[in-house]
């Protein structure tokens, strides 16, 4: 086994060009390793890795190109994409080689989303800890673009490998060879549906599934709006478990030679899914253990941060959770189904962060996801801005589980993250007691409604019962079925007010007040004495929720 390089330009240009990426201009060969993907802001210039790839969306003027290419040039980045059609001329040529920056045009159809994914495939960054990936069967481990070059080559056909639900994984060169149909289906990372439909109603995916050699697909009839070169397919298993299959656009039916070398190729690529398949369970595993340690602090927190690449500088917390489980107690499934969902819903908040900053980090530990945001610019301002961030992943991804987000205060160094993520913790437990009605806060935002709650949570460990004039008040309203307590909290949340606390209980205000005046009585509470008014406001504010 030996070790990976990280991906360069060259590569990446290999694996997209002509599908999703053009070279417009610019030497691709300049650039050393790619460090990272990251989208251009002109409003919020984000942190580059060195060697980036920076995406421009937006950006589509000469000036803005030129500008934006001598600026990046300066910051160590390797290449710019911006929208088809790129600004071309001598001009343009002259400030890439000069910035030493290539740029790339993204084709017409592909979207932004689409690219960032393939990218951050390619790049494969999600090994912590490790200098690099492994090879199985003399290609890296789990890099399912290499494979598919190699299984394309074997076959002197264009290749996509697929998941169980046609979900394009990884594709070879030599896309632009194959029929309209192909390119459509990689723009979309997807077969379209009206293609699924058709291969169902022919029974390919039947015959395909159970056996394990290629499968000849000729195309429909002439006129129809699916495809119009063959395909060869084979599935992919590891034992009797089917993880997905390989489809080659092909001009005729296979030899017996490369039939056989297809069939062989599946083995190979069954065990780069399983080892992908193993490598991201392990990775999540491994990076919850990390941020763990990190947000506990002590002596681990320090190697755990080096681990997770961030530098221990400014950094902000944030704690992601849904609202709480129903009371009644939910079956087995309910909660193995809700477990898939928080781990996807925590995937998507790990990649929305690092779009924010490259080495922010996200991971479930416990039944939270905690999200670690570095902050280098205006830290007065950080939990503001990760407030906006926070919202923003919130609106994206709905509310199927009605995730809510809270918001800890900026820690200066590595040594703060502990006090930030009790802070968002905090933010969090209130907005779950809320119901949801409010979904992102920061812990400034909730100060007061926090310390009630822990106040609560004190005088609850400790036994302590209400005592004194509103501890005879709920004794009064056991016995007699009255409503003095609900009384006196009405008057106090309308600031006294008896017309608006009167209407507030729907009764008449000379009733309202004939209450006041029992309530005064039984309790033996002197309302105009404020000593007196905030003891009371207190305890009824600690009383647990009914």
């Amino acid at each position: 086994m030996t070790a990976r390089p990280r991906t360069g330009l060259v590569r990446v240009l290999e694996d997209l060009g002509a599908t999703l990426l053009d070279l417009v201009c610019g030497d691709p060969g300049r650039a050393g390793s790619i460090g990272g993907v990251v989208i251009h802001d002109p409003l919020d210039q984000p942190e580059l890795p060195r060697q980036a790839i920076v995406l421009g969306i937006g950006v589509q003027t000469r000036d803005e190109v030129i500008r934006l290419l001598a600026e990046l040039g300066g910051r160590g980045a390797a290449a710019l994409v911006v929208r088809a059609p790129a600004p071309s001329g001598a001009d343009v040529a002259a400030a890439a080689d000069g910035a030493g920056v290539a740029l790339l045009a993204l084709t017409r159809g592909a979207s932004w989303a689409q690219l960032a994914a393939m990218l951050r495939s390619i790049l494969a960054e999600g090994d912590i800890g490790e200098p690099g990936a492994q090879t199985l069967g003399g290609m890296p481990s789990g890099d399912l673009f290499t494979l598919a070059n190699a299984v394309a080559a074997l076959l002197d056909a264009p290749v996509t490998i697929e998941d169980r639900s046609s979900r394009v994984l990884a594709f070879s060169g030599r896309q632009d060879e194959a029929d309209s149909s192909r390119v459509e289906t990689i723009l979309g990372r997807q077969v379209p549906e009206r293609f699924i439909r058709l291969l169902e109603d022919r029974g390919v995916f039947r015959a395909l599934y159970r056996s394990d050699e290629p499968v000849h697909v000729p195309p429909p009839e002439a006129g129809t709006d699916t495809f119009n070169q063959p395909r060869v397919a084979v599935a992919v298993r590891a034992g009797d478990e089917l993880l997905g299959s390989i489809w080659a656009a092909v001009r005729e039916p296979l030899s017996p030679e490369r039939n056989r070398a297809l069939r062989e190729a599946a083995k190979l690529v069954a065990l780069h899914m399983l080892r992908l398949r193993a490598g991201a369970d392990v990775e999540r595993r491994l990076r919850a253990d990390l941020v763990g340690t990190a947000l506990e602090g002590g002596p681990g927190a320090a190697e755990a941060l080096s681990r997770l690449r961030l530098t221990g500088g400014p950094g902000i917390v944030l704690a992601l959770a849904p609202l709480d489980l129903p009371s009644a107690a939910p079956s087995a499934e309910f909660q193995a189904r809700r477990a898939i969902e928080q781990q996807r819903l925590a995937d998507a908040f790990a990649m929305h962060l690092s779009a924010v900053h490259p080495r922010a980090t996200a991971a479930m530990v416990g039944d939270v996801a905690y999200g670690i945001l570095p902050w280098h610019h205006d830290p007065d301002r950080a939990e503001e801005r990760a407030t906006r961030v926070a919202a923003e992943f919130l609106e994206r991804v709905g509310d199927r589980l009605h995730p809510l987000i809270g918001v800890g205060p900026t820690a200066a160094d590595a040594a703060g993250l502990p006090r930030s993520r009790d802070g968002a913790d905090r933010a969090l437990r209130v907005l779950r007691g809320n119901g949801g009605t409010r979904r992102v806060a920061g812990l400034s935002d909730v100060h007061v409604e926090a310390l009630l709650l822990e106040l609560r949570d004190l005088t609850a460990e400790r036994g302590h019962l209400p005592t004194g004039p509103l501890a005879r008040l709920m004794a009064y309203d056991a016995e007699h079925a009255t409503c003095l307590v609900e009384t006196l909290r009405a008057w106090f949340e309308a600031f006294g007010d008896v017309t608006a606390a009167s209407a507030a209980m729907y009764v008449h205000h000379n009733t309202f007040r004939y209450r006041l005046r029992r309530l005064a009585e039984v309790g033996g509470i002197d309302l105009a004495d404020p000593d007196a008014r905030f003891a009371a406001m207190l305890q009824l504010r600690l009383l647990p929720p009914t």
